[in-house]
């Protein structure tokens, strides 16, 4: 089966490329195409093995959900010719990911659990359990690295540091919590929980517009509603889909992405299950079946699709 690990396409006045952990993103004069590969990246580090079908997973998902946000805020996203395809405008990335969490989970409740009460300059109450929910939704943003780690930081840092202009961050806040009301009741009718999220935002024209991917196993973490409450109150771990099992998984064999951390072999048995598990969120948060497309001709087809875009 042919799976996507990188793009080197050269197409008609094409300005540059960016290659990043999961997609390859090719400028022209106004617009961008964004190329989703099956790469997958845990802890800052691409994984050895692409996993078959994940781009098109996520390219269909963060689709569904830019098209049903669009009364929100202005997002890139133009057209998706192709399912590993999207075509957008190019907007001036903010260098800051507008990390939204709903409950005590993943790097929080890691966080949590080492005795850390404030987190990117948010106070976090006592006596909180892993998984719980919060009073209500927090912004915890990070640095948005070119190459490396990613870092948590404060909105009163981010503002200190001018590495925004402060109307447009007030803005990229206001966007950021609406999405995740929305993504909340979206997820919510497919019987499933928006736990924690990310968004990325641009600049257009002077207007702040929502970029990326949004509401994927990528950028999200997903609980199954029925039965969270008795799970919850158990203290038994919750049903989650997002990418969270990987990160499981390689902490298991001994890897977090720190120095001098080998990162452990991948079976394909393990590959194929994360196959399985990003068809299977495809289709419980979009509600539509995920159709495999013909994986033979996989970059002769993206290649074809982007050139009748232009």
């Amino acid at each position: 089966m042919q799976t996507i690990s990188s793009t080197n396409f050269t197409f008609p006045n094409q300005l540059d490329v960016y290659h990043g952990k999961v997609r390859d993103v090719y400028f022209f004069d106004t617009k961008i195409a964004v190329i989703a590969t099956d790469r997958i990246s845990a802890f800052d580090h691409i994984l050895p093995k692409p996993i078959p079908y994940k781009g098109q997973v996520l390219n269909l998902i963060a689709t569904h959900f830019l098209q049903a946000t669009k009364d929100i805020c202005p997002n890139w996203l133009q057209q998706t010719p192709h399912p590993n395809v999207c075509i957008g405008i190019k907007c001036e990335p903010v260098r800051i990911e507008m990390v939204v969490r709903g409950y005590l989970a993943g790097h929080a409740a890691r966080t949590y659990k080492a005795g850390g009460r404030v987190l990117c300059g948010v106070t976090l109450a006592e006596g909180l359990k892993e998984n719980d929910k919060l009073p209500e939704p927090i912004i915890t943003p990070s640095t948005k690295a070119v190459e490396g780690h990613d870092e948590d930081i404060s909105r009163e840092d981010i503002l200190k540091r001018n590495l925004v202009d402060e109307t447009i961050y007030t803005t990229m806040e206001k966007y950021a919590l609406k999405l995740f009301a929305r993504g909340s009741e979206m997820a919510l009718k497919q019987g499933l929980i928006l736990v924690d999220t990310k968004y990325e935002f641009g600049v257009h024209n002077g207007e702040v517009y929502l970029i990326d991917e949004i509401h994927t196993p990528d950028s999200s973490r997903y609980f199954y509603a029925e039965g969270y409450a008795e799970r919850q109150a158990k203290g038994e771990a919750q049903q989650q889909l997002s990418k969270e099992f990987v990160r499981e998984w390689l902490m298991a064999n001994n890897f977090q992405g720190k120095d001098g951390q080998t990162m452990p072999f991948m079976p394909d048995s393990f590959v194929n299950e994360i196959t399985n598990r990003y068809i299977q969120l495809h289709d419980l948060v979009t509600g539509n079946k995920f159709q495999k497309t013909n994986p033979e001709n996989l970059l002769a087809e993206i290649e074809t699709a982007v050139l009748k875009s232009f």
